[in-house]
């Protein structure tokens, strides 16, 4: 599915999806240095960047990142948060039109970015910039709904609030997308799991941090905050909750001599 406004429309959540947004598993690095064979040398197209939590995983990896972000918000925020890494370029651009020069990246990721991707045109431009016998990582933190009263109840507030949260977890890509979009080459799945813990502020940031809930200037963002803090009030431990995740990967190695990984 296609938004049109899915290069804008976190542009006032910003702040937030900095501070309250999840991570990625360390191990994720050990699972692409088994799969896609992931050394230091190897350069990263980190595409959909956004505050940059992905590639200060590969930073810490001593892997040189560009960091493609079209919101200039996102990128901007990007470049603060990994200032201190001299491997790091922030790069304008989307994954249809990257600007980076074709066979210049070993591995190109997306992460929590590809649902508001063009698969079609991104196909073409990761094709251009990757070198030959590169990879492709696609993978994102998939919410888990339904393993805890306490995640139960949050779904609910989502689907009661939410804006368009139905077409936006509607649109994140099953088997049969990942298969289009990677077409003749093989992949591989993954997953691992992931959590945050939090107090009712981080809860509260997290919810804002979503693209599909309303903000403060709509009339149902304080009902849902109200509800928000009876849901907390009901199921917190010791003053705090948790959100559990599935981390979700797909990596492919794309050849150019007609061969498969």
């Amino acid at each position: 599915m296609t938004f049109a406004d899915a290069k804008q429309r976190f542009s006032t959540r910003v702040a937030d999806y900095v501070r309250y947004r999840p991570g990625y598993p360390p191990t994720c690095l050990a699972l692409l240095g088994a799969v896609c064979g992931l050394e230091r040398q190897h350069v990263i197209a980190d595409i959909g960047s956004g505050t940059g939590l992905l590639s200060q995983l590969f930073l810490r990896n001593g892997n040189r990142v560009f960091g493609v972000e079209p919101n200039e918000e996102m990128r901007a925020a990007g470049e603060a948060f990994l200032d201190d890494y001299a491997e790091f370029q922030s790069v304008p651009g989307s994954a249809e039109a990257t600007t980076l020069p074709a066979d210049s990246v070993d591995l190109i990721a997306a992460a929590q970015a590809f649902h508001w991707f063009n698969p079609t045109a991104a196909r073409v431009e990761f094709e251009r910039i990757l070198r030959p016998g590169g990879w492709v990582v696609i993978l994102w933190n998939e919410r888990l709904t339904d393993t805890t009263p306490f995640l139960r109840a949050y779904e609910t507030l989502l689907l009661r609030f939410g804006t368009d949260y139905h077409q936006v977890k509607q649109s994140y890509p099953g088997p049969e997308q990942m298969r289009s979009f990677f077409g003749s080459w093989p992949f591989t799945t993954y997953e691992l799991p992931n959590s945050q813990e939090f107090d009712f502020a981080g809860l509260s940031g997290r919810l804002r941090s979503s693209s599909y809930v309303p903000t403060p200037d709509e009339f149902r963002f304080w009902p849902m905050m109200d509800e928000l803090q009876r849901i907390f009030a009901a199921y917190q431990q010791s003053g705090g909750v948790r959100i559990d995740y599935r981390t979700r990967i797909y990596a492919s190695q794309w050849r150019r001599d007609g061969s498969h990984a």
